[in-house]
Order: C-alpha cells, then sequence, then structure tokens
C-alpha cells in the first residue's frame, strides 16, 4: 500500500501539464465533432431525416420544422454551448433521431462494450501466453541460443480479419454447429464467439511485443544468478515477464480502448448493442449529442487506461527508474539465419503475378461461385469474376497504401514518441477514436475519394508507435552504461544518436512491421462497412466484404483473399527480424597457423567522443609515433 501512494503522489505531482494537455485535446476532439455537419457542407436537417425515415419527402416545410426543432439555425456554437451547459449537469441532450434522453442509452452500451473488452482482454492474455511459452521455456533453461525464429502462427493470427473471424465463427459455430449462440446479447454465451474474435488478433500483437523483449531479461546478470543458484524455472520466468510487461503496458491500455469502441464490424455481425455501434450509427444520423457523448466516453476511457497503465509500470519498475539501475533489454544482435521471409515473399510474389494477366471486372454470370478449378485457380465470386485477378490486381493499391500509411506511422510515431510530455496526451485521446469514426470525419471534412481511408487510418496509426518508443525511451534512460556514458561527459545529442536511438529505433521498426497487416486490416474495415474503396475496385477490404455474405455457401470466396492478407503478416513478422542465409562452414585445409603475439599499445586520450580514456590507439599508429 505504501508503494501503490508513492506511485499516486509521484504521478499526481508530474501530472498537471498532461491534464491541462489533454483537457485541451478533448474539448478540441467534441468541438471538432460539433462542427462536423458544417464542415461537411451538408444539411443536418435532410441527414437526420433519412436517419428518422427512409420513406418520408424532403420537402422544404419538413426540413424547416427540422430546424425549428433542433435549432440548426443557431449554429454550431450555441448547440455545443447548450450540449456542455446541460453536460455539466449530467444531461447529455436528446437524441436527433429518437428523441430519447442521450445519456440512458450511452451508459448501457458503454457496459456491454467493457464486458465485451473484458472477455476479449481474456482471450488475448492466452493467446498471447501461448505466442510467449516456448521463448519462457527456453529461457528458464538457458536455451535461448537454440531458439529459432519463428512467428508464422502468430502472424497469421494478427492478420487475421476480425469482421471475416467474426463472420466464419458465427455462421460455421453458431449457425450450423449451434453450439453458442450467434446474434444478440443476453447473457454471458453471447459473448463468446465475439470474444474469440476480438482476442485473438490483439494477443497475437501483445504476445510478439512481449515475445520481443523476453531474450533481454533472460541475459540479464539477476536472471543468471537466479538460474545459478538454483532458483525454480517458473519464478523465473515469473520475474522475466514482471521485467518486460512495463515496455508492453502502454500499447495493451490502447488495446483496451481500441476493442471498446473499435469493435464496430463485430458487433455489427453479432448485433450486439454496443458503444462502438450507437457511434457508427450516430456519425452516419449526424447525431450530434450521442455522438458526442460516445466520443466523450471513450476520450475518458482512453484517458483512465493511460493513467492506469503508468502507474502500473511505476509499481513494477519504479526504484529502478528512478535510481537508474536498468539493463538495456535491446542489445544489437546480427540477425538470426532465416530463409521464411524469402519463401513467403516469393509466395505472395507469385500468387499476385500469377493474376495480373487476367481481367479482374470480366463478368461471367455463368460461372457464379464456381470452385477453385484449373480455369478459375481461385473460383469466381457471385458475379462469375476471376478471385484470383482481383485479389491479384487489388494488391497493387492495398500493399502500397498499407505500406504508405505504415512508414508514415513509423516516423511519426518515433518523432512524437521522443517527446513524451507532448505525445502522451495526444496519444491518448487520439487512440479514442476508432479507425471507422476517423474515416467518417475525414470523408466528412475532405469528402470522398481514393485516398480517404488511407488519411483515417495514417491520423490513429502512429500512436501504438510513439507509445511504444516513449516506454522503451523511458527504461533506456534509466540504465546504468547510459549513466556511465553520461558521467563521461556524453552530452545529449550524442546520447541520442548513438545510444538512445539505436536501441529504440529496432524494436519500434518491427512493431512497426508487426502492425502492417493490421494497417491493411482497417483498410480493409473501412470497406467492409462502405467507407473504403466503392465498386468494382478490387480493393481486398472491398473483396473481403462483397464475398463475405457467401461465407457459408462459397467458403473460397472469403477464404482466399483472407489467406493472401494473413500470408502478408506471415511475410511482416517473418521479415522484421532481418533476412540471413545460414552460412555453410568450410573446414580449414591445413593446420591453423600460430596466433602472433603483438604487444597491446598503451590508451591514448581522444577528445572527439565520450569514453575516450579507455580507447586503444591502433598499432599502426603506434609504430609510426
Amino acid at each position: 500500500m505504501k508503494r501503490a501512494a508513492a506511485a499516486l503522489r509521484a504521478l499526481a505531482r508530474g501530472s498537471a501539464p498532461p491534464l491541462l494537455w489533454r483537457t485541451v485535446l478533448a474539448a478540441c476532439l467534441v468541438c471538432g465533432i460539433g462542427l462536423l455537419p458544417w464542415l461537411s457542407r451538408t444539411d443536418p436537417a435532410l441527414t437526420v431525416l433519412r436517419a428518422r425515415s427512409a420513406e418520408r419527402d424532403p420537402t422544404p416545410e419538413t426540413l424547416r420544422a427540422i430546424r425549428d426543432q433542433l435549432g440548426l439555425d443557431d449554429g454550431p456554437l450555441p448547440l455545443l454551448g447548450r450540449w456542455l451547459g446541460g453536460l455539466a449537469h449530467g444531461d447529455a441532450g436528446t437524441s436527433w433521431v429518437s428523441g430519447a434522453q442521450v445519456l440512458p442509452g450511452v451508459v448501457p452500451a458503454l457496459g456491454v462494450s467493457l464486458l465485451l473488452m473484458a472477455g476479449a482482454l481474456v482471450v488475448a492474455a492466452g493467446t498471447a501466453a501461448a505466442v510467449c511459452a516456448r521463448t519462457l521455456r527456453l529461457g528458464t533453461r538457458g536455451r535461448l541460443a537454440d531458439r529459432r525464429p519463428g512467428g508464422t502462427v502468430t502472424a497469421v493470427l494478427a492478420a487475421l480479419p476480425e469482421f471475416l473471424v467474426a463472420s466464419v465463427l458465427a455462421s460455421v459455430i453458431g449457425v450450423r454447429l449451434g453450439w453458442l449462440p450467434a446474434l444478440g446479447w443476453y447473457g454471458p454465451q453471447w459473448m463468446v464467439l465475439p470474444s474469440l474474435a476480438l482476442g485473438l488478433p490483439a494477443g497475437a500483437v501483445l504476445g510478439r511485443l512481449l515475445d520481443d523483449l523476453l531474450p533481454g531479461a533472460f541475459a540479464e546478470p539477476w536472471a543468471l544468478a537466479a538460474a545459478a543458484r538454483g532458483v525454480p524455472p517458473r519464478s523465473v520466468a515469473r520475474q522475466a515477464v514482471r521485467r518486460c510487461v512495463p515496455g508492453v503496458l502502454p500499447n495493451l491500455a490502447l488495446f483496451v480502448v481500441g476493442l471498446t469502441g473499435g469493435s464496430v464490424a463485430v458487433e455489427q455481425i453479432f448485433d450486439i448493442p454496443g458503444l462502438g455501434r450507437l457511434t457508427l450509427h450516430s456519425a452516419l444520423a449526424q447525431d450530434l449529442p450521442a455522438l458526442q457523448t460516445g466520443t466523450l466516453a471513450l476520450v475518458l476511457l482512453a484517458a483512465t487506461a493511460g493513467v492506469l497503465a503508468r502507474l502500473a509500470a511505476r509499481l513494477l519498475i519504479g526504484p529502478a527508474l528512478r535510481d537508474g539501475a536498468l539493463q538495456s533489454l535491446h542489445r544489437p544482435r546480427p540477425p538470426a539465419p532465416r530463409t521464411l521471409p524469402l519463401l513467403y515473399g516469393g509466395l505472395l510474389a507469385a500468387v499476385i503475378g500469377s493474376g495480373l494477366p487476367r481481367d479482374p471486372l470480366a463478368l461471367d454470370t455463368l460461372a457464379r461461385l464456381r470452385g477453385p478449378s484449373a480455369e478459375h485457380p481461385f473460383g469466381t465470386d457471385a458475379l462469375g469474376r476471376d478471385i484470383l485477378a482481383r485479389i491479384s490486381h487489388g494488391a497493387l493499391t492495398t500493399l502500397g497504401t498499407a505500406l504508405a500509411v505504415s512508414a508514415a506511422a513509423l516516423v511519426t510515431g518515433l518523432l512524437l514518441g521522443l517527446l513524451p510530455r507532448l505525445s502522451g496526451p495526444l496519444t491518448d485521446t487520439l487512440s479514442a477514436i476508432p479507425p471507422v469514426l476517423a474515416g467518417l470525419l475525414v470523408t466528412g471534412v475532405l469528402g470522398g475519394g481514393p485516398w480517404t481511408p488511407a488519411l483515417a487510418v495514417a491520423l490513429v496509426a502512429w500512436s501504438p508507435l510513439a507509445a511504444h518508443t516513449s516506454s522503451l525511451l523511458r527504461q533506456e534512460r534509466a540504465t546504468t552504461h547510459l549513466t556511465a556514458t553520461r558521467a563521461l561527459g556524453a552530452g545529449r545529442w550524442y546520447l541520442l544518436r548513438h545510444e538512445l536511438l539505436p536501441a529504440v529505433l529496432p524494436p519500434v521498426a518491427r512493431h512497426a512491421l508487426l502492425r502492417l497487416p493490421g494497417i491493411a486490416l482497417s483498410l480493409a474495415a473501412l470497406g467492409f462497412l462502405g467507407l473504403g474503396a466503392q465498386p468494382p475496385s478490387p480493393e481486398w477490404g472491398l473483396l473481403l466484404a462483397e464475398n463475405q455474405p457467401y461465407a457459408e455457401r462459397a467458403p473460397w470466396a472469403a477464404l482466399f483473399p483472407a489467406a493472401v492478407l494473413a500470408l502478408l503478416g506471415a511475410l511482416a513478422v517473418t521479415a522484421a527480424g532481418g533476412v540471413r542465409l545460414p552460412r555453410r562452414r568450410n573446414r580449414p585445409a591445413g593446420p591453423a597457423e600460430p596466433p602472433v603475439d603483438r604487444p597491446i599499445p598503451a590508451p591514448r586520450r581522444q577528445r572527439d567522443r565520450p569514453g575516450a580514456l579507455l580507447t586503444p590507439v591502433p598499432a599502426s599508429q603506434t609504430e609510426e609515433r
């Protein structure tokens, strides 16, 4: 209790400026949402009328009555002021569509989403434990040198689209087998399938991040000493996980918010009355009171999750951070011999290349939903178009956009992650915006277009990388070798260029590659919800959305695009550690020459860099002198 109280006091002392910055950002976000109908240059009365009843004619008298009822002629600022004034008294206003009070509808939806998030986190924790089990077993036995690089199963799990997993689970387990209910939200049984659909990809990403840190923890002196003294392997593994968890906690907080408000597609498929679905419907109908209240709830949840994550990190490694007694978990090491990236890359290139000569728009109504054959290796869709051709031509757009967004997210995340006081509140605020809501905001402001989904995803894609950078930077600054380098006279720029960036950049770059399939999934989710590319474009998200209704009758129509997306994930994850072919060992032809004894030169002081007192002078320079 004393330790927790001390952590709370330390957190409170340094949280005043970030709290002010967080409040300003939340206010800007809510105000921006309140200006959405006017920024998008659309008539909110017409949108509300269509949301209320699609059959009513938009006559001038009807639209005038709606404007007078909602007070739209007063402008956005008076509407926002009235909403904020009522919110201060516990009244979030009434819905523009249904006319009911907003707050009694948002609170149950938030409770449903939080319960679904808790179930998804349980599944994610089990998945992450399965991903890290092999490294933990080898690390406790001191056999990490025998650890072969893997990640194929993790990549497949991380690259599976949530909406596709939800569709397969609902149609196969819920409908065909009847083991679990597939639609609705009436009890614990109804949360099993959606929790699996959300938790498996999230657990794969978290497990991969944790698995990347564990080898460094097992190489620290405490782990070696514990193994030498015969400490039980289970205790060593538990302490290694405790050592690495603080580096993953910021991303876990982002996952909490993402699983609460970003599970729109899963809530749509399973008919779950959650906050994400409520926010989506409110955004589509421009129901500003409901949309602002739902967004504010997500912002408060993101702030709470961020504070709890920082508090947990202080409780776990707070004294070591204060005393600068940590060891670096990211030591430079050559890439392990691996040929899997070449195999996956060649297979993906072969799939794309074999379909490029085919016409992705050719219709054949007599060949609708045909299975794989020599003429159509991946089968056909509901219009008789060749699926292989559509996958190949859509890859040029999907992969190019995903790579561009990933590169922009990596650069932005690194730059802002180096400024944690600035990026921390900004990361928490932007993480509260689901990609679907970001897509609606960007579409409303800039209009529709081929780059609208990319801009929407790029708006929020950098936040996990910035949180990862800040977490690693905080721990790297508390290492003993950095303290020693600073004591030798190193300046800030030297430490940044030669110590901090070399330790932070490789894991963050691997994280960015791990997020590449997730970015492609976000683009696909926008296409699935009708916010991305439009027909007849062969973009992968639209491809999955078009073929998802036929998953039970013609499973190949949805499984082959998902398999190619999983292949992209396997390529990204396995290539994150580098590519190096195994070298053949050449036996010496004759006896080895005896080593030549050379005198050890005396150290010479150099003034151009710190630590020069310990730098020896090369032998050639000694002979010249």
